[in-house]
């Protein structure tokens, strides 16, 4: 039995272990020089692995995709990364917010181990391979060495999402599947800023991270904001926006419309800030440098947005510290984006990643209609819908 994965990233190289793990003739082919290369890059400023918490809790990152994903990760999830990564050599540890990172940081080592073990165990691998559709029941493939065309017993398609196009991941794909009429959703940014037009005095704040904040997405009824979603993380300013940790939890409640509000006291009250204020400050700048010990960045994002000619007393000033409203442009463009929602609907697949209407065919990866926020639960989803499918493949044939 032979089987091909499209695509060399974490889905497509946990597939291939599954499938070679029973026995299974197995061949990995990918567009670009090289395998793996967008999950180098997310490794450059730390490879964050998954998050060590409750099991509960980590699914409900995945929002509405979650009751999708549950028996997917359930079967693979957190802990089972971590055991999975430690088989690799690779050592880990855990951050202060349950983030799980290698030692060595980089994704390199991980990567390295991984291709090693592959071809230990008889994976075949071809770069410069792009799927260029279907002849029939044959895959067809642009290579160096020209037209070549695979008829295997079973595929994996794991061919990213639609960001990073650089490293792969462009949605050239959606195209072929359309024509064979599987159901798609349309792309859109996920894990990105979002724009915001700022004025000349935010200038000499760009680069500067705004932290110890609360982030929250939120929608005005009765005239009062009721929070969608709230983050704790830190935001950078840049040219372009805000992006950074704190905002992208937010991005999908943002993508629909939502309103962004920032707190910038987010560990005191409001009643606690109104006692600590004085009725009629002179000079707010003083105030906020002095008495609330706030760094310029965080002065400057608070004169940008706060309300012009109104009296600030304390009440009000207080009111505006912990609900100051950040006017802003929506997500920033696809390209820039992380990763992407939207992809393959699941409803086009069986209970085993199989894309209907193409028995033999599995889907995983970030090339699925599920939306993860980083910090470890995108990558460990990647691994478990590459495990499953994998696994389902394994069980179908062996």
């Amino acid at each position: 039995m032979t089987c091909l994965v499209i695509g060399g990233g974490p889905a497509g190289l946990m597939a291939a272990e599954q499938m070679a793990k029973a026995g299974l003739k197995v061949l990995v082919v990918d567009a670009k020089p090289s395998l793996g290369r967008k999950f180098l890059m997310a490794g450059k400023s730390g490879l964050n692995l998954t998050k060590d918490e409750l099991f509960d809790a980590f699914l409900t990152a995945y929002a509405e995709g979650a009751s999708t994903m549950r028996p997917i990760l359930e079967a693979f999830g957190p802990e089972d990364v971590i055991h999975w990564a430690r088989g690799l050599g690779q050592s880990l540890f855990t951050g202060t917010t349950g983030r799980v990172f290698p030692d060595a940081m980089k994704a390199s080592p991980l990567l390295r181990a991984w291709l090693s073990r592959l071809a230990e165990m008889g994976v075949e691998t071809r770069t410069r391979w792009r799927w260029t559709g279907w002849d029939g029941d044959t895959f067809t493939f642009d290579t160096p060495d020209g037209l070549q065309s695979l008829t295997p017993d079973a595929t994996v398609l794991a061919l990213g999402g639609a960001s990073w196009a650089r490293l792969g991941s462009d949605g050239a794909w959606t195209s072929i599947l359309a024509k064979k009429n599987v159901e798609l959703v349309p792309f859109q940014p996920s894990n990105v800023g979002v724009s915001v037009a700022w004025t000349d005095h935010m200038r000499p704040h760009f680069g500067q991270a705004i932290k110890a904040v609360r982030w929250r997405a939120v929608v005005q009824k009765n005239r009062i904001w009721q929070d969608i979603a709230v983050s704790r993380g830190e935001a950078v300013i840049s040219e372009r926006g805000l992006e950074g940790g704190g905002i992208y939890p937010l991005i999908p409640a943002l993508r629909e419309g939502a309103s962004l509000l920032i707190d910038l006291a987010p560990d005191q009250s409001q009643e606690a800030l109104v006692n600590r204020l004085p009725k009629a400050p002179k000079s707010l700048s003083r105030l906020l440098r002095n008495t609330l010990r706030w760094p310029p960045e965080k002065i400057a994002l608070f004169h940008e947005f706060r309300p012009e000619n109104v009296p600030l007393n304390g009440p009000l000033l207080a009111r505006l510290i912990k609900g100051l409203l950040i006017s802003h442009r929506g997500p920033r463009p696809i390209d820039e984006a992380i990763s992407t929602a939207g992809g393959v609907s699941f409803a086009a697949l069986d209970d085993t990643l199989t894309v209907r209407t193409h028995p033999g065919v599995y889907c995983v990866g970030e090339m699925l209609d599920w939306d993860a926020p980083t910090g470890g639960y995108l990558l460990t989803a990647c691994l478990a819908t590459g495990r499953w499918a994998g696994r389902a493949i394994a069980d179908r044939l062996s």
